[in-house]
């Protein structure tokens, strides 16, 4: 399993899926979470605003990503 740092309280889901190259702009990973393709906790979630904070897993295409604090 993977894991990216944010220095904030928390990263929105779409930016999550940029900062760990999953994706490649913001308009693909609109694309992937409204369609359903991405798991938060192991649960579908749709939202793009969604927060993630330290300790979340969210999962596109098999690869699971941890969210840590710097």
């Amino acid at each position: 399993m993977e894991a990216i740092q944010i220095s904030d309280d928390f990263i929105k889901l779409g930016q999550a899926l940029k900062l760990a190259n999953m994706v490649s702009s913001g308009v693909e990973a609109k694309i992937v979470i409204q369609e359903g393709l991405v798991k938060v906790n192991g649960e579908v979630d749709t939202r793009r605003g969604r927060k993630l904070y330290p300790q979340d897993v969210f999962e596109f295409e098999g690869q699971e990503v941890t969210v840590l604090a710097e």
